[in-house]
């Protein structure tokens, strides 16, 4: 029974990443168009007026911000709209009439959220990175909060995908909580440029966690600990994932 439910979580991981890839135009091109119209407007308004860690340009700055960004925002468009889709159009059955366990469901979303977040963070690197090359001083780390980031809202995708019922809940979803949230993580600017107030306020957003610690693994220096960056951004994905998987086992508004 394991070998059955492994095969066909992979079947459905392929299924999903299928998906999103049919339609590439769409989720992938689209995405990185948008980041490099960012990357025009404001690096051409604020090149010669925001400077950031003293030796590194703005339109570099930039760059890891808009990729990451990027990342955050398909990762999760991936599973939830997935989901809302499936549950709205009543072919969501096929896949419960299935033996899969609530894991295979999650692995098989989620990493195809996050093979559609790398995707499309890859596009927007290779395109932006012809118009001021930010360089990768600690990969690594790139690689890593890259990989969370797009885990961690992948499995949020899945909770709002459980959650909304219809495509209006889901856009409240996404405008009123997952667009604030990215916008309001030093995307486009250093935390250190705010008030002290608003600088408190960012450093409870893990959002802005993710974009410091990708940002370090391009220059070498952020705006907090890559440590403390790390153990913000596992520990919020473990806590997602957990409530992901804890609504999948349970059927939360999946099964009657």
């Amino acid at each position: 029974m394991s070998g059955i439910r492994l095969e066909g979580a992979r079947t459905l991981f392929y299924k999903e990443v299928l998906r999103f890839w049919k339609v590439s135009f769409q989720t992938v091109a689209a995405p990185v168009l948008t980041a490099v119209l960012y990357l025009l407007i404001f690096g051409h308004v604020l090149e010669d007026h925001v400077k950031v860690y003293g030796h590194v340009a703005y339109t570099a700055f930039l760059i890891p911000g808009l990729v990451m960004m990027s990342v955050l925002q398909n990762s999760f468009a991936n599973s939830s709209s997935s989901l809302i889709q499936s549950k709205i159009t009543g072919n969501l059955v096929f896949v419960l009439l299935t033996p899969l366990s609530h894991w295979a469901w999650f692995l098989a979303y989620v990493g195809a959220s996050v093979v559609r977040g790398l995707a499309v963070g890859v596009g927007v690197f290779a395109v932006t990175a012809w118009f001021a090359p930010p360089g990768l001083a600690q990969p690594l780390w790139a690689l890593v909060f890259a990989l969370l980031g797009a885990g961690m809202l992948g499995a949020l995708g899945l909770i709002a995908g459980l959650w909304a019922e219809k495509f209006d809940q889901m856009a409240a979803f996404q405008n009123f909580i997952i667009m604030p949230m990215t916008f309001l993580s030093g995307v486009f600017y250093s935390v250190h440029s705010l008030p002290a107030f608003w600088q408190g306020v960012s450093h409870l957003n893990p959002f802005f966690y993710m974009i410091d610690g990708f940002r370090h693994g391009f220059f070498g220096v952020s705006d907090v600990s890559p440590w403390l960056s790390l153990a913000i951004v596992g520990a919020s994905f473990l806590v997602v994932s957990g409530i992901a998987l804890t609504l999948l086992k349970r059927g939360y508004k999946i099964r009657g």
